[in-house]
């Protein structure tokens, strides 16, 4: 079994690759614990989970460390955790499928998707929610994705 990591180092490895702001860097660290868990059958991080708001998806966590930055980027880290090869990979390719991406488009992207529509049914669009997006649908609609389903 490999490691898991917190969500505020997966979230300061996309930070090192570009200053981003609040809303890419939690649909990144979104993509990387969805895929984690099609492709890895495991949670990559051990202190959070995503929650189906308005916006799309979010770490609770990563929205109380940088809600302060506002609209601008969130500077860079000095410094990167350490990853396992399996977690970089993962990592890498979501980089390269996802970081060329503006916020607004993962954002619209995700409400395509059906983890966050189905944590969000029985809200109203711009409801606030709480409801933690289920792993499980995470696990079997990215691995749909995968297996070209």
């Amino acid at each position: 079994m490999t490691d898991s990591y917190s969500v505020y180092d997966i979230a300061e490895w996309f930070l090192k690759k570009e200053p981003m702001s609040d809303k890419k860097v939690q649909k990144l660290t979104y993509y990387a614990v969805a895929w984690g868990w099609a492709l890895l059958h495991r949670s990559i991080i051990d202190d959070d989970q995503f929650q189906a708001w308005v916006h799309g998806p979010v770490s609770p966590k990563l929205y109380a460390k940088y809600r302060d930055c506002g609209w601008n980027p969130i500077p860079q880290p000095d410094d990167t955790p350490e990853f396992d090869q399996q977690t970089t990979d993962l990592l890498e390719s979501v980089w390269a499928t996802y970081g060329d991406k503006e916020a607004n488009e993962l954002e619209a992207l995700t409400h395509t998707e059906i983890p966050w529509r189905n944590a969000r049914r029985g809200y109203e669009p711009n409801q606030n929610s709480k409801k933690v997006i289920d792993t499980d649908d995470m696990r079997n609609f990215y691995l749909s994705i995968y297996n070209g389903d």
